[in-house]
């Protein structure tokens, strides 16, 4: 027969799907993918229950409910001072995921360059190869994940399109500083390129750190895609709702990639994305409160334990570093065995990242899960730390 996509049959399974698979396997705590195990608001899960019941159950307009698109210019408001037309310049999509994918349809055309930064997330690079764009990558490196400036202008030429970017970032934790987002944005604007902003983690922040939207900067309103997820704001990430803000001119185009892609997205989950976008500013403030409780709770069993913990100010995740414990193999192969022996899944770094040499003893752990699992997964790391003698080890060490 002939050969199917090239592309697509060159991509392996995703490191999610894999591990997760294992870690039903050997009935594992999954601390690896990036879900929480309780439920969301009760109030917009009942909108959105009720929603179902009132008779409205067939297609909603291609770009969002009113009510959603009303509650995601709203939002962008109230919590940044951005201006956004509801019926302009908003979309929403099916997931996040799919608001990354129609942003970068809008723009890049083949043989376009589209400048990412490693670590990322894994679906990044296939869509822009997919694309028939070029990628340039970027690398950040651990433990401080400084954005590396002259690399980055160097990534950035006359065939540049776009940039593709993740702040708060998956996995590192990172939240870019005013001087980062300047410094990119000075490159956009010299370069006359785009923005694709993937601002889902925008609520995580922790200690004291606020996410700034690049869209907020000096001349960056037009070239600015601004994607945001429900799933992530409100620990509902099954519902699948994202929503993009950007210019009326680059709208249109992001609209005829959603409706290539999927057309539209369920009309009671819109509504009870729509309410809970309305919540008070105490909700939000509440969910990083939440959340950097748990952050702490895992990094001080994790350093206890004799990981090397990296700094984590926004995100689900936690980055460690292996080494301290005596770990001599590489990330795949300690979540593999953490996973077969502990009964504790973490994801290996280098799965996020798509060039050689990417550091190689590095595994994230997901927080946003119930207390007494954490300390479930913490226990069981203690009894297999100490049967191989490692915590020992990593205390005289």
């Amino acid at each position: 027969m002939q050969p199917q996509n090239a592309l697509l049959s060159a991509t392996g399974t995703t490191v999610f799907t894999v591990m997760s698979a294992l870690a039903n396997q050997h009935q594992a705590i999954n601390l690896g993918q990036g879900f929480p195990d309780y439920d969301g608001p009760e109030d917009v899960v009942r909108a959105a229950a009720d929603a179902l019941l009132d008779g409205r159950n067939q297609y909603p307009p291609m770009t969002g409910l009113p009510e959603l698109r009303n509650a995601v210019a709203a939002h962008a408001k109230r919590f940044y001072g951005i201006d956004a037309d509801p019926n302009a310049e908003v979309v929403v999509t099916s997931g996040a995921t799919e608001a990354i994918t129609a942003c970068l349809m809008a723009v890049l055309n083949p043989g376009d360059e589209c400048v990412l930064i490693e670590p990322l997330y894994d679906t990044y690079l296939p869509v822009v190869k997919l694309l028939g764009a070029i990628p340039k990558l970027v690398r950040l490196s651990p433990p401080n994940w400084e954005l590396p400036r002259a690399e980055l202008a160097a990534a950035f030429g006359p065939k540049t399109k776009a940039i593709l970017f993740n702040t708060p970032m998956n996995p590192t934790g990172k939240v870019f500083t005013a001087a980062e987002l300047a410094f990119i944005a000075d490159l956009i604007a010299r370069h006359d390129c785009y923005a694709i902003c993937d601002e889902v983690y925008e609520h995580l922040t922790f200690d004291g750190w606020k996410h700034i939207p690049l869209m907020t900067l000096p001349g960056m309103r037009e070239r600015c895609m601004r994607i945001g997820s429900a799933g992530k704001t409100f620990s509902l990430t099954g519902w699948k709702v994202g929503y993009i803000t950007c210019d009326r001119s680059l709208a249109p185009n992001v609209a005829k990639a959603h409706q290539n892609l999927t057309f539209t997205t369920p009309p009671n989950l819109q509504r009870g994305v729509a309410v809970g976008l309305a919540k008070d500013d105490a909700y939000f403030a509440g969910l990083s409160d939440h959340l950097q409780q748990k952050r702490d709770r895992l990094a001080s069993g994790l350093a206890r334990l004799g990981f090397g913990v990296l700094e984590t100010k926004g995100t689900y995740f936690i980055t460690t570093d292996v080494r301290p414990l005596g770990w001599n193999g590489d990330d795949v192969s300690f979540c593999r065995t953490l996973t077969e022996e502990a009964k504790v899944t973490a994801i290996p770094v280098t799965a996020f990242y798509a060039t050689e040499g990417a550091p190689n003893h590095y595994a994230r752990f997901a927080f946003c899960k119930g207390d007494a699992l954490l300390d479930q997964a913490l226990a069981r790391m203690e009894a297999w730390l100490a049967g191989r003698g490692t915590v020992a080890r990593a205390a005289a060490g």
